[in-house]
C-alpha cells in the first residue's frame, strides 16, 4: 500500500510517481489539487486524519 500524500483528493505517492511517468518528469497533480481547491475542492480540516 502507498502512501497517502493527499487526503482531500486520495493521492498517494504511487499516483504521483505514475504521473511524473506519465509526463515526461513532471507531475501534474498539484496543479490539479490547486485547481480543485480554487472550486472550494478542499476537504483536509474534515479528511485529514491528524485533524480529527
Amino acid at each position: 500500500m502507498s502512501q497517502t500524500i493527499c487526503y482531500c483528493f486520495d493521492y498517494t505517492a504511487a499516483d504521483i510517481q505514475q504521473d511524473v511517468r506519465k509526463h515526461q518528469g513532471r507531475s501534474t497533480i498539484l496543479e490539479r489539487i490547486v485547481a480543485a481547491k480554487k472550486q472550494s475542492g478542499c476537504q483536509c480540516e474534515t479528511r485529514h486524519p491528524e485533524s480529527r
